[in-house]
């Protein structure tokens, strides 16, 4: 068993959702090996075979793994009830998260994993600004810049512009954004995932990567230039690639991980190649925070057939990178 510093802090998200069943499941396939506890209300997770045990103190959950699911108590003002969010809630869940960055960074917990949240619950219910969890915990973090992960066994991708209209994507796609994301992509790489010198292949944006200004000129006047000023400063950088013949398996033998330009040219091979098991992580936090690639599923909330998957490798991904930055 691999031991971090401290278990694993989980906020239990939207309650409403397949947030609660999973953690169960969670529990019952890592149980001892792997000590993590949730920040919630008890009552919002009990009824799904696996018994809530009470924990006064992050520390205490090494021990009471041992027993059931632990939770450190934050009561919520309604119930849960699956598939149906309840407005109330929604300052509850904001709460959650921000205690389990507080505790993170505090050193009481060794990692953060975040269950899923329903972004419009907590917009209706508390007027939640921010586009979503990595926009909160980067102002938690007091961050100005942090970069979205997936990661799974056969690949980790990185999308530069993330949740913007595909028309957008070319003024977005700054010379200054490329760059940052590339150096704290290749930062994380080191710190958290053990890599000393990572191989980092970058995606151009226009089919055939522009081929040659053809099909269009951001890969010469914005990507290449980027690539080629790093390379000068000691990455092992190569692109820009047409996205197209990226991410077949001897293309991946290439790279330790992938820079792409925009959301779907991310997503879409990683989650073909690990549609249940791929991990969100954010870089560029003071901490480690890893989350399930997938929303609160209300359609099957409730229903006994959430597939905990990547909860499960998310919090594995999460104790790895823990183990990796603290030395353990």
């Amino acid at each position: 068993m691999s031991v971090s510093r401290a278990p694993i802090a989980v906020s239990i998200g939207e309650p409403a959702g397949i947030g609660p069943e999973i953690l169960a499941r969670a529990w019952e396939r890592l149980g001892s090996r792997l000590p993590f506890f949730v920040i919630g209300d008890p009552d919002h997770l009990s009824g799904h075979g696996v018994e809530p045990v009470p924990i006064a103190r992050a520390a205490d959950a090494g021990t009471a793994c041992l027993r059931g699911l632990p939770v450190l108590a934050h009561p919520f003002p309604a119930p849960a009830v699956p598939g149906q969010p309840d407005p109330r809630n929604a300052a509850a869940v904001i709460e959650v998260i921000a205690r389990g960055v507080d505790l993170v960074m505090r050193g009481e917990a060794s990692a953060l994993t975040t269950a899923p949240i329903h972004k419009k619950a907590l917009m209706d219910g508390a007027g939640f600004r921010f586009p979503g969890h990595t926009e909160y915990l980067a102002h938690l973090a007091g961050v100005e810049r942090v970069v979205m992960m997936l990661a799974c066994p056969d690949l980790r991708v990185v999308p530069t512009t993330i949740h913007i209209a595909l028309k957008d994507v070319p003024d977005a796609l700054t010379s200054q954004l490329l760059r940052d994301t590339i150096r704290i992509t290749h930062a994380a790489l080191r710190q958290d995932f053990g890599l000393a010198a990572p191989r980092i292949a970058v995606a151009g944006l226009n089919p055939h990567a522009g081929e040659g200004g053809a099909m269009g000129r951001e890969e010469i006047e914005t990507i290449t230039p980027v690539i080629e000023a790093l390379r000068a400063e000691g990455l092992a950088l190569s692109g820009p690639h047409s996205a197209d013949t990226m991410f077949h398996a001897g293309a991946r033998a290439g790279y330790d991980a992938a820079i792409c330009m925009y959301h779907d040219q991310a997503l879409i091979p990683i989650k073909t190649l690990d549609f249940a098991g791929g991990v969100n992580v954010t870089l560029g936090l003071p901490f480690i925070r890893t989350s399930p690639d997938h929303g609160t599923a209300f359609d099957i909330a409730g229903q006994g057939r959430a597939d905990p998957t990547s909860l499960i490798a998310a919090l594995e991904l999460a104790q790895e990178m823990a183990d990796q930055r603290h030395g353990s």
